[in-house]
């Protein structure tokens, strides 16, 4: 289980700069515009239409693999951080990013994919208490990357490392994506756990598409915060400097809630627990809509409580997709690789949709923007992603008892 936990930290780790930095990186470092930026991520995500079922199905096909496949994850994360973080502007700069982009996708998706599709094989027992045990631990090494890749530019910066510090960042997940692959290799060499053949007809009856369509409309609120994140702290809020304290303040809110939510699901069910946890995070996107730039206590107490709603979804729903799949005997890695499409592609259309809005409305990162154009990144920051939690909050009241 730590050699579970230290993979899931260089995963989430790696997924940090992909979905929070790179905006931000994009526009100020390369020029690149909102909307073009917004444009390529949903490009990626519609080759990961295509290539997250295929890596799901190629982990099921090839068991005996599962350790390269392991490697080749933190191989491609390995070459593609250094890359990308060293990327300079000049021409064809948007392709090339694409091409880094492509890379560093396509080995965080089999990587992830690995991960939660060998939840039956990583587990001591195909039991939902030990799935869950065994959840609570990969979270926990999820968020710890998340707070460690929320700190590392900044105290890159402090280091004296340039260029914002992401080409030092680079270099720094990379080396760290090698000395993981080293340590977790053992983990791997466990015997595989198969499952029955997948099919639409299976994941119905399990329930699991339910849980898919669960997972993609609740990953949309979470999409749009992490791709606003950087712009609402130092544009809406005006609080400069502040991003990197905050994304930790809100990350180990969500750590330190893990274990919490885990015991609460052990005690009343996964469902009910949900019911308590997402109203949270939206309490959080209310609040959120009405501060007041340079209102710092209140936006930290916000990043508490919607950290702790988000430990909830982080340890709870991949667990209850994980025993739906294990208990009716499933083949689970394509199933996860269903699932990690559904996550991702909420990521591609929050930054297509928000980010060319964004753009319409005048808004400029790092700039002067009038009025308009940060009442439009309020709006798109908490207003909108409130009503999608809502949405999510009524299919999680349609979910079944049992569930």
């Amino acid at each position: 289980y730590p050699r579970v936990s230290l993979y899931a930290m260089m995963l989430a780790a790696a997924g940090i700069p992909l979905y929070i930095h790179l905006p931000r990186f994009a526009s100020v470092n390369l020029g690149i515009g909102l909307g073009v930026i917004g444009t390529v991520l949903l490009v990626i995500r519609l080759i990961d239409l295509v290539q997250d079922p295929l890596i799901g199905w190629a982990i099921d096909r090839w068991p005996r693999a599962q350790s390269l496949f392991a490697m080749l994850a933190a191989g491609g994360l390995a070459v593609g951080f250094p890359l990308l973080f060293t990327l300079e502007a000049g021409p064809h700069v948007v392709a090339r990013l694409i091409a880094i982009l492509v890379l560093l996708f396509s080995a965080y998706s089999l990587g992830m994919i690995l991960l939660y599709g060998r939840s039956a094989t990583l587990a001591r027992e195909g039991t939902p208490q030990e799935l869950m045990t065994l959840a609570a631990y990969r979270e926990a090494g999820m968020l710890a990357g998340v707070v460690i890749a929320a700190i590392a530019p900044a105290v890159l910066m402090g280091l004296g490392a340039g260029g914002r510090g992401y080409p030092a960042f680079g270099l720094f997940l990379g080396a760290l994506a090698v000395v993981v692959a080293l340590l977790t290799r053992p983990a791997w060499r466990r015997r595989a756990v198969l499952g029955e053949r997948l099919s639409l007809e299976g994941l119905g009856e399990a329930g699991a598409l339910r849980l898919l369509a669960l997972a993609l409309v609740n990953s949309l609120p979470v999409a749009i915060t992490s791709t606003l994140f950087l712009f609402f702290v130092e544009d809406r809020l005006q609080l400069e400097g502040m991003a990197g304290p905050l994304l930790i303040v809100f990350f180990l809110s969500a750590g330190l809630s893990v274990p919490l939510w885990a015991r609460m699901s052990q005690r009343i069910g996964s469902r009910p627990t949900l019911l308590v946890a997402m109203p949270l995070a939206i309490l959080g996107f209310i609040g959120a809509a009405f501060l007041a730039p340079g209102n710092l206590v209140g936006f930290a107490v916000i990043c508490v409580a919607s950290g702790a709603a988000l430990g909830a979804d982080m340890v709870i729903l991949p667990a209850m997709f994980s025993v739906a799949l294990t208990r009716a005997g499933l083949k689970a890695s394509m199933a996860f690789g269903i699932w990690s499409f559904a996550g991702k592609l909420g990521l591609a259309l929050a930054a297509f949709a928000v980010l060319p809005l964004l753009e319409g409305s005048g808004f400029a990162p790092g700039e002067i923007n009038d009025e308009g154009a940060l009442s439009m990144l309020n709006f798109s920051y908490a207003v909108l992603p409130c009503i999608l939690k809502l949405a999510a909050l009524v299919l999680v009241f349609r979910l079944p008892a049992e569930a």
